[in-house]
């Protein structure tokens, strides 16, 4: 699944990404924005783990080692634009914003916002067509447990 993935990405015009992998590359671009300030936590591994768990009903066990393929996959993944682009196709409009809380949990997740996670975030809302009110709006629920 991992090279039919990152061929997918590569493709000039991505295909609609299957569950399985669309599950995958959700989890390597929360791995994407953990790493993005340098300092990939313990913390946000525990909450990519709670995101996936969640997100997609594993056990914590499943998600953690969705987790550790999404860290391989993400070494060796495209630039963000596609790998966003293929969620954006691969995720109905009505869920895109649980994406974004899905990000802003991690990025929160460590308890600092480094402005390479910010920009990150920025990116991939403006890939998945949120708007940034939409996205303060998203990061506030997130701040706030809801």
């Amino acid at each position: 699944m991992f090279g039919k993935l990152l061929s997918g990405l590569l493709a000039p015009a991505p295909a609609r990404l299957p569950p399985p992998e669309a599950r995958l590359a959700l989890a390597a671009l929360l791995v994407r924005l953990a790493r993005a300030d340098d300092d990939y936590s313990s913390a946000e591994a525990a909450r990519i783990d709670a995101v996936l768990a969640h997100r997609h009903g594993l056990s914590p066990f499943e998600a953690a080692a969705l987790r550790r393929e999404a860290e391989a996959l993400e070494a060796e993944a495209p630039d963000t634009v596609r790998f966003t682009r293929a969620l954006k196709e691969a995720v109905p409009e009505d869920e895109r914003l649980g994406l974004l809380e899905a990000l802003w949990s991690v990025a929160l997740a460590d308890s600092r916002r480094g402005a390479e996670e910010d920009a990150l975030i920025r990116l991939a809302a403006n890939l998945l067509g949120i708007g940034d009110r939409d996205s303060a709006l998203a990061r506030q629920r997130v701040e706030r447990g809801a």
